[in-house]
């Protein structure tokens, strides 16, 4: 089981930096969890695609299918009072706490490429070459 956040999906499934550790890390354990505003983060990006990159719409839509597929089953709602304990703790967005709740919740760390988050929580997160050297 895999804590992911929104760049490690973006990076299975677009071409990116970090996108063939992804496939590894999603070849390697395909149960990925998350919390629910991963898609609507995925939504936005996929929006920005369309309007800088002029990518059509119906290559956008099939990367949200693709996304709502993969991590429909591990998404999970956390409570909002953690979010903000976590967020004020940590030092972080609400929406970078969010991931940490999940990744605190079920026992696992967040799998992230966002360096200055994992500098804020180094006990709740690790990047893509951590997680598949594990």
């Amino acid at each position: 089981m895999q804590v992911v956040d929104t760049n490690i999906v973006v990076n299975l499934l677009m071409e990116g930096p970090y996108s063939e550790s992804a496939r590894l890390l999603h070849a390697r354990d395909p149960d990925w969890q998350s919390e629910t505003l991963l898609l609507i983060e995925l939504t936005n990006v996929l929006a920005t695609v369309m309007r800088k990159l002029h990518r059509p719409f119906a290559e956008t839509s099939v990367t949200l299918k693709q996304a709502q597929r993969i991590m429909a089953p591990g998404l999970r709602h956390v409570d909002h009072h953690d979010v903000l304990h976590a967020a004020s703790h940590f030092g972080v967005s609400g929406y970078d706490a969010r991931f940490l709740v999940v990744a605190r919740a079920i026992g696992v760390p967040l799998v992230t490429e966002d360096a200055k988050l994992r500098r804020a929580a180094p006990d709740l997160t690790c990047s893509l070459a951590e997680a598949l050297a594990r």
